[in-house]
């Protein structure tokens, strides 16, 4: 078992919860005609993420992968076209967490923990925020009529 992340292009992703869970059940059968340790097929902010990444957290599988498999930082990072998905050692989930969050925020791609089914991050002027879903975009919306006064 491991710590998983995924970051995604936020062009691509469903704007609710409901229809980002659906994609993101799509995009993990890793279907797309192409292997998945290959950062060309990505897009440049996702690979951009990618290899900052690679410098504390080496990729296992990729090009750019060693012979010596001995580190706990060594990651398997799955590439698709819109994701990456990134597996990390259980050992190293607070720091996996805040660098991925962090490289995330700098290339302005979106961001979700699934281990720990966190808030789905979106860029947003230059930080990522939580997903909005409808309906909770102003509390006042959901209040009775006669309760706004």
């Amino acid at each position: 078992m491991s710590y998983d992340l995924m970051v995604f292009s936020q062009e691509a992703a469903p704007k609710t919860k409901a229809e980002f869970m659906a994609w993101y059940d799509i995009q993990t059968e890793w279907a797309e005609d192409h292997t998945y340790n290959d950062p060309a097929v990505t897009t440049p902010e996702l690979r951009a993420w990618l290899t900052e990444m690679e410098q504390t957290f080496p990729d296992m599988n990729g090009p750019n992968a060693t012979d010596d498999h001995t580190s706990d930082y060594e990651t398997d990072y799955s590439i698709g076209r819109v994701v990456i998905y990134a597996a990390f050692s259980w050992s190293l989930t607070k720091e996996a967490n805040e660098t991925a969050l962090r490289l995330a925020q700098k290339h302005q791609v979106g961001f979700w923990d699934p281990s720990f089914e966190g808030p789905i991050l979106l860029p947003e002027n230059g930080e990522l925020k939580p997903m909005k879903e409808p309906g909770k975009l102003n509390p006042d919306l959901q209040k009775p009529w006669w309760k706004l006064w």
